[in-house]
Parts: C-alpha cells; sequence; structure tokens
C-alpha cells in the first residue's frame, strides 16, 4: 500500500490525456487495416458489429485498464501487485501486468520498424525523389529500401533513440511536449488525406467498399476479426493505457476522458 503513496508526476489537463490515449489508438492500424478488413467482411455490416465491440466490450475494459492504473500509481506489473497486496489477493496477478508489458513490447518491435519505413519515406518526398513518378516505381523503391538492411537498421536506431529521448525526459518534459506538437500534426495529415481522397474519382467506389453492408459476408470469424481490431484500436490489453491512467489524477472523469 505504501508504493501506492509515494509521489508520481501527473498529466497536466484530462485534454493531454486525451491526447495520449488518442495517439496510442490512432494510427496505421486504423488508416491501412481497418478500410480492407471492413471492405472484405461485409463493409457496413462490419462496422456496425466494430463499433458494438468498442462500445459493449471495449469501452469497458479501457475503463477498467485506466482505473487499475491510476488505483496502482505504477507500471502495470507493480500496480497489479499493489492492488493485489491492498485487497489480500494473490500476488501471481503481477503477471497479468507482465504479460501487458511483453505484449506491448512486441507491438513496439514491429512499430519501430515500420515507423523507421516511413521516416525514410518523409526524407525522400522531401528531397523530392518521388516527384514525377508512378505507383509502380514507388514500389520498387520500397522493394530497394527492404533489400538494404543497413538503411533500414539506421532508420529504425533513429526510431528507436527518439522515443527513448522523449520518454527519458518525463510527462512534463517529454511525453506532454511530444503530444502538443505531434498530435495536432498527425490531424492535420488526415484532414490532407482526407482532401485528398475526396478529390479522387474513386472515391464513391470506395465509400461503397467501405460502407456498402453484405451480410453473407459477415461470418463468425469477421465477428472476431472486428472484436480484436476493437480492442487493438483502443490499445487495451497491452499495459499502455495503465501506465497512462497511473498518470491521470482523481479528480477527472475516467469514463468522460475514456469515451
Amino acid at each position: 500500500m505504501s508504493a501506492i503513496k509515494l509521489s508520481k508526476p501527473q498529466w497536466s489537463s484530462q485534454r493531454i490525456f486525451i491526447l495520449a490515449a488518442v495517439g496510442s489508438a490512432v494510427g496505421l492500424g486504423n488508416i491501412w487495416k481497418f478500410p480492407y478488413i471492413a471492405g472484405e467482411n461485409g463493409g457496413g455490416a462490419f462496422v456496425l458489429v466494430y463499433l458494438l465491440c468498442v462500445a459493449l466490450i471495449g469501452l469497458p475494459v479501457l475503463m477498467a485498464e485506466i482505473g487499475l492504473g491510476r488505483m496502482g500509481k505504477a507500471n502495470p506489473p507493480q500496480a497489479m501487485a499493489n492492488l493485489a497486496a491492498d485487497f489480500r489477493a494473490s500476488p501471481l496477478w503481477a503477471l497479468v501486468g507482465l504479460a501487458g508489458v511483453l505484449a506491448g513490447l512486441l507491438i513496439l518491435s514491429f512499430y519501430t520498424v515500420i515507423a523507421g519505413w516511413a521516416m525514410d519515406y518523409f526524407v525522400q518526398s522531401a528531397m523530392g525523389h518521388f516527384r514525377g513518378i508512378n505507383s509502380e516505381q514507388v514500389g520498387d523503391y520500397f522493394d530497394g529500401l527492404l533489400a538494404n538492411p543497413w538503411a533500414l537498421l539506421f532508420w529504425h536506431t533513429v526510431m528507436v533513440a527518439l522515443t527513448l529521448a522523449i520518454v527519458a525526459k518525463g510527462v512534463k518534459g517529454g511525453l506532454e511536449k511530444a503530444l502538443n506538437l505531434m498530435m495536432p500534426l498527425l490531424f492535420l495529415i488526415l484532414l490532407i488525406l482526407l482532401g485528398w481522397s475526396v478529390a479522387q474519382a474513386s472515391f464513391q467506389d470506395s465509400l461503397r467498399f467501405l460502407f456498402a453492408p453484405d451480410f453473407s459476408k459477415l461470418t463468425w470469424e469477421a465477428v472476431l476479426v472486428a472484436m480484436g481490431h476493437a480492442f487493438f484500436t483502443l490499445s487495451i490489453g497491452m499495459g499502455a493505457m495503465m501506465v497512462y491512467g497511473s498518470y491521470l489524477p482523481k479528480r477527472y472523469s475516467i469514463g468522460k476522458a475514456a469515451v
């Protein structure tokens, strides 16, 4: 119990916490993966099941993880150990938190690689190397990037170094400053992508592919895919929301923050 009472940095506002949660949730899984898994599994029918999974399963689990983090006031394994000691439960509950940390580590292992690709593409785009070439030529460039282990190692190292530099500065000096800079940029990029998509001749076909319901494709496997993507969207089951919740002041409503 004493570990719970130790002073701990806190988010400066509920807005910052929401930005952190959105930053954890909004990524390639929603921008790239969701449209094609929705279209292949029933379109609007899949979207409906996905939203139900988010509302009925995902949000309650999300609020529970945030609450556990705020009560435990520590990293996931220590938070679960603290709460187990407080409620006189088995210390093996700490393994639940450890499993979340391991899941987050596995996700980090491939996200840093993908982020390295994105950084390489950003640099190449800024230098104008993609100007005037078609999608096939861009694909050839990507194949060349994958065939160059030194380039992959370099960008992966840069991404890991940037991540460590931000995390090392703590909540106030690192995470909050990064969120205030990166999240507005993310929203701007999404708006640009939306505007570009609307301007394409195939936009109406894309909307039909994504939202036109086809219940014949809505199998039990598709339901499981929707449930899994709902968990992935909300970043639950990997300890991230427990960590964010550990920095959430008690004066803020967990329900409002989660929704």
